[in-house]
């Protein structure tokens, strides 16, 4: 994982070898695991009437001058007072995006204050934040429209459903950990992977869409599991625990087929099939640059992608002050090299169950002990975070409360 020399962002890339210097060089930045991040998603409803479909303009009234340029093109989309970034999905969902801070406790603090910001926006419009990984009220609608968001919905719609139901009616929560020294960070990215279908399963929310039950405990995750796996896909597996990452990541990301294919014009639609590995052995008029290969990897969507840092992406939206809980959580999991290794080994009999926690959650056995496990391993290194008392009581009823619930499942 030695960075190599940046390419110029323009120049052509002619030789798969190219792009795999610069995807080492950018997606696992190690160092000492000092930061963490949090991107929080949610549908957004009308407080009288959570069913009213969200109108755009409406949307951008609320937000002003924090609206991103994808809903007014004109905003100065200005961060929030503690530097969280504001974005609208393609069904009208708000997320922020907060600057990565060195310790948990002061992730908290910022992102509470940002939070509130936007709930009070909201809350002068009549609007108010959803509390579930998806929308439990209305079917999936476009309210955002950009050359991106058409192709995405083009080329997801040769699958069927489920690319519309994730673009326009999921919420979800993204935690972002440092990818860790040199000698870690493959088993932080093997530990990222093997907990993720234990703690989906523990923080499912999303198990009603559209006015009725689902049947899935996350139809969140069961609409990304239903997408071209070339771009959802987990690239870490249990049944090649020890791949390089940096090699399996770019392997994954040159077998995947475009997504987009930008021009001048409104229509990015790629030709189907064609993977960047292609494009860049010729199968498109021109060569794609490493600007080019850059988008590309904005448009896959594993459940941990690394870009620098591990974005964590299998976690269900959380209601109101919960999210802060699964946060903490990981934080404490991935405090020291010896709680990694333990989460890895308590999660690895279930670290391939991803379709079992969607649809089951805690009701499948396996995964209740598993997660009962990490919650357990979690509490044990929680004090390591040095949160403040009150927080840390907080915290640590939170997970209790989750454990008891982990417990309770079948045996």
């Amino acid at each position: 994982m030695v960075a190599s020399p940046e390419l110029d962002r323009s120049s052509p890339l002619r030789q798969a070898a190219d792009a795999a210097r610069h995807i080492a060089r950018i997606c696992f930045k190690t160092g000492p695991p000092r930061r963490l991040g949090v991107e929080l998603e949610w549908t957004v409803h009308d407080v009288a009437d959570p069913a009213l479909r969200l109108d755009r303009e409406r949307l951008r009234a609320a937000l002003g001058p924090y609206s991103p340029t994808t809903i007014d093109s004109s905003s100065p989309a200005a961060p929030l007072r503690h530097g969280s970034a504001v974005t609208v999905e393609p069904g009208g969902q708000l997320e922020i995006s907060t600057a990565p801070r060195a310790s948990l406790a002061a992730l908290i603090e910022a992102t509470d204050a940002d939070i509130a910001q936007v709930t009070d926006l909201l809350r002068a419009a009549g609007l108010v934040l959803g509390r579930t990984g998806i929308d439990p009220w209305r079917t999936p609608r476009a309210v955002v429209e950009t050359p991106r968001y058409r192709a995405m919905r083009c080329v997801f719609d040769r699958q069927g459903q489920a690319g519309r139901t994730m673009m326009y009616s999921t919420a979800g929560l993204q935690i972002c950990l440092d990818a860790g020294e040199p000698d870690q960070a493959a088993a932080r990215w093997a530990a990222a992977h093997a907990v993720g279908p234990p703690l989906l399963a523990a923080f499912a929310t999303a198990g009603r869409h559209a006015g009725r039950p689902t049947g899935w405990v996350s139809a969140r995750m069961a609409a990304w599991l239903a997408i071209d796996p070339a771009r959802t896909r987990p690239v870490w597996s249990p049944a090649r625990p020890d791949a390089d990452p940096v090699a399996a990541w770019t392997a994954y990301a040159l077998a995947a087929p475009l997504l987009c294919l930008r021009t001048d014009g409104a229509d990015w639609t790629p030709p189907a099939g064609v993977t960047f590995g292609d494009w860049i052995a010729g199968a498109l008029p021109r060569p794609p640059t490493t600007d080019d290969l850059d988008y590309h990897l904005s448009t896959l969507f594993p459940v941990v992608r690394p870009r620098g840092y591990l974005e964590i992406r299998y976690l269900d939206a959380q209601p109101g002050r919960d999210w802060k809980l699964p946060l903490a959580v990981l934080a404490a999991l991935f405090a020291d090299p010896g709680t990694v290794a333990r989460a890895t080994a308590l999660a690895a009999p279930v670290a391939d169950r991803w379709r079992a926690a969607a649809r089951y959650g805690l009701a499948d056995p396996a995964l209740a002990r598993a997660a009962a496990g990490l919650l357990d391993l979690a509490l044990a290194a929680l004090p390591r975070l040095d949160l403040p008392g009150p927080l840390h009581e907080e915290t640590t009823r939170a997970i209790r409360r989750r454990r008891a619930a982990a417990e309770g499942g079948p045996r």
